[in-house]
């Protein structure tokens, strides 16, 4: 029975006293997203083209607000074919209308603020250090030679979070971001909004005849969040494995906005004229691997294209435009008939695709976008050269903080508690973490002195949690920062 009173809830892990106004508790989650620093960073971290001084040139911010911007559309769309259909009282909606719009808004708004600097390319050089050099670095900071001299359980542990560490993903660590890092205290509904995946770091990815070979694609959040996603999940009746209604629409959302998004950078810069870009968008959509179903997007541009080439000025604004508003309204009510054509699953959070995934002409127009701006924008030379750029920073900054990694656990204490000790390098990049990550390791440790762990066990854990300490703060850099971070510790400038 789908009843979303049960979904979209007040209810937040911290809160001094029980409510029952959902738009009261909808707006404090806006409040603390919109105000949030990781929203305000995403102004300085690359969509496409990093380092951009185009203020016309999509920056994370903007394409967010256009990701939020295009979920309020769909689910406005959803809402008004329920209320035509009668089927709000039907369904427990009546009076969750501003809090299902807003919920799927701020988890658009949310949903790239996990990504580390230089966008998947930095998510990539981060994941490759922390295998090649990490586990090495955590093998000597507990001084163990030989694993079979561990307990199994111990054992079972470190395999566990060696695999946790070494896959570090932009969506899992916007979920520690909202809920260790900054501490948002958002309602269990508005997180559970940006689970987009349902599998932690640790687990194997799920082979395709997998139920749930989508939703388990990627890793949806690391072991350190683990059990406050099994508690968001009982709080809101969701089953293992399961999504939350609401990601959905911020999926379809994000796979609408950034379709025509990238290509538009790429004229804004120059990479594109506005026949090349018609042409290649008119060849690919030609390919027989479409089966035919590339005409719908051909005839989009055709029509756009033929309308821009009659202004004498402009003509790369109209045709972007057009074609984008074009198919904008086409796409978003595409997307709300599949989320009610499928909304059993979509609501138990089982549909394991996404909703613009089924082979359509809609799911055609947008794969032939993407495959024009994969062969033709990202692999330009200008993208290319900063995202090795981007590659040697991140890589750089975990090789020139390392040696915090290798630190016995009783010397990185010493640091914690400020101590005297003989580690004078360590001393000094101690003292360039961020203190928001230093507090958010120390609230860790004391939890589990509190919880009387010691020995390997002990040991094993606090490296785990140093390891996440360094990640969230490279990974919390913008761009700029961390090309400025490198370049000062390796004595480039």
């Amino acid at each position: 029975m789908i009843d979303y009173r049960k979904k979209i809830t007040c209810n937040r892990k911290y809160q001094r006293s029980v409510s029952s106004d959902i738009d009261l508790a909808t707006e404090s989650n806006r409040g603390r997203i919109v105000n949030s620093p990781a929203v305000r960073r995403l102004q300085q971290k690359t969509q496409v083209f990093p380092l951009e001084i185009n203020a016309a040139v999509r920056s994370r911010l903007t394409h967010s607000l256009e990701v939020q911007q295009t979920a309020r559309y769909i689910s406005k769309t959803i809402l008004k074919e329920l209320k035509k259909n009668n089927k709000l009282k039907k369904y427990n909606l009546q009076g969750l209308e501003e809090a299902f719009i807003s919920t799927s808004e701020m988890a658009s708004l949310m949903h790239d603020i996990g990504n580390p600097p230089f966008g998947h390319f930095g998510e990539l050089a981060i994941n490759v250090w922390m295998k090649s050099k990490g586990i090495k670095c955590f093998n000597k900071a507990l001084n163990i030679k030989q694993n079979s001299l561990l307990e199994p359980e111990v054992k079972v542990l470190k395999k566990k979070l060696e695999k946790d560490i070494c896959n570090f993903e932009g969506n899992a660590q916007g979920v520690r971001i909202v809920h260790n890092l900054q501490s948002l205290n958002l309602t269990y509904s508005q997180i559970a909004s940006i689970l987009k995946y349902t599998r932690v770091a640790y687990e194997n990815k799920p082979n395709n005849s997998s139920p749930f070979s989508y939703l388990k694609k990627k890793p949806g959040f690391y072991y350190s969040e683990e059990e406050f996603v099994q508690e968001v999940c009982t709080e809101l009746k969701m089953k293992n494995g399961y999504r939350f209604p609401l990601t959905y629409i911020m999926e379809a959302a994000d796979d609408i906005s950034y379709g025509i998004a990238d290509l538009e950078d790429a004229v804004d810069k120059g990479i594109l004229s506005l026949k090349k870009l018609y042409e290649t968008i008119i060849q690919e959509a030609s390919k027989e691997v479409y089966e035919g179903k590339g005409i719908y997007i051909k005839c989009i541009a055709e029509e756009n294209y033929q309308k821009a080439k009659k202004v004498k000025r402009l003509k790369v604004n109209t045709f972007i435009i057009n074609f984008r508003t074009q198919l904008v309204n086409e796409l978003v009510p595409y997307a709300a008939k599949v989320f009610l054509e499928n909304h059993k699953d979509i609501y138990n959070g089982c549909f394991n695709k996404a909703l613009l995934e089924d082979n359509s002409k809609y799911h055609i127009a947008l794969k032939v976008l993407k495959n024009v701006a994969f062969k033709h924008v990202f692999s330009d030379d200008e993208v290319e050269l900063l995202e090795l750029k981007g590659n040697s920073s991140i890589r750089g900054l975990l090789d020139c903080y390392k040696p915090l990694l290798t630190l016995p656990n009783k010397k990185f204490l010493c640091l914690i508690n400020g101590e005297k000790n003989d580690t004078p390098i360590e001393s000094r990049l101690f003292k360039r973490l961020s203190n928001k990550h230093i507090s958010s390791y120390e609230k860790v440790i004391d939890e589990l002195n509190k919880k009387n762990i010691k020995g390997f066990k002990f040991k094993i854990l606090e490296w785990y949690y140093r390891g996440r300490l360094l990640i969230d703060f490279i990974s919390g850099m913008t761009d700029e920062y961390a090309i400025k971070e490198f370049q000062e510790l390796s004595a480039i400038k």
